[in-house]
């Protein structure tokens, strides 16, 4: 074999294994570093520690890149999320809720996850810090481990056909096109069971996927954040 093929073949394998580190999550193919460092294990917050919360809900949380990186918020990383990909949706996390205000919180405490989990879902949620924070304030209240908890909130995302959002040519959007974004593409999904968040700027932040116990779609118990009929500004994808 000539050195030229050799190379080429390398390079192949090479290629095909980082879209198989990308693929890992099960969602869209995306451009992910080689390596990584996982971010060092979090120090909970004494007053956010509930490890004698009960389940009562579950909700899966979907950030709005374009805005997530235009604001520079702590959780997104500038180089994998903002520089090198173009996300719509990411998965902010996968939250047990309680049956009040309280949720259940760091229940356990927990090592730095492995550099492995962390490429395995960097096409989901692009940030080693939120991978890690997930884990420990919310994976940690349900389950054993890391791997565990990202496979449970892949298969909950990849269950719902996320739209991209496409606002008009002054940036904005009601809260209720956003909606009805989802449920265009979700059959069984109820308006009731989106939570859209906006931030003081009136900017699209997150929309909620309220589900039961069973991981089935349901009625949003702690609300459902911004009315229908008010106009939202939405950060457009690059």
């Amino acid at each position: 074999m000539s050195s030229k093929i050799a190379q080429a073949v390398i390079g192949l394998f090479a290629a095909l294994a980082l879209t198989g580190a990308a693929q890992a999550s099960s969602l869209k193919a995306c451009a992910v570093p080689p390596s990584v460092i996982p971010a060092p294990a979090e120090v909970p917050p004494a007053d956010q520690v509930h490890t004698d919360v009960p389940t009562a809900a579950y909700l899966l949380a979907l950030f709005w890149s374009p805005e997530s990186c235009r604001a520079g918020i702590p959780e997104s990383d500038k180089t994998i999320q903002c520089r090198n990909n173009d996300f719509g949706f990411t998965v902010h996390g996968l939250w047990p809720n309680g049956p009040d205000k309280v949720h259940p919180r760091y229940c356990k405490p927990s090592p730095p996850i492995s550099a492995a989990t962390v490429l395995a879902n960097l096409c989901m949620t692009p940030s080693p810090w939120l991978l890690q924070h997930e884990w420990q304030a919310h994976g940690t209240c349900q389950w054993d481990t890391p791997e565990a908890y990202f496979k449970k909130a892949r298969q909950v995302r990849e269950r719902l056909n996320v739209p991209d959002l496409k606002p008009g040519p002054n940036g904005t959007m009601t809260a209720g096109q956003v909606r009805a974004a989802f449920l265009k593409r979700n059959r069984g999904m109820t308006a009731d069971g989106l939570n859209v968040r906006v931030n003081k700027d009136n900017r699209l932040t997150e929309v909620w996927v309220c589900m039961d116990l069973d991981f089935k779609l349901a009625a949003c118990r702690g609300g459902n954040g911004t009315p229908d009929p008010v106009t939202i500004r939405v950060t457009p994808r690059r």
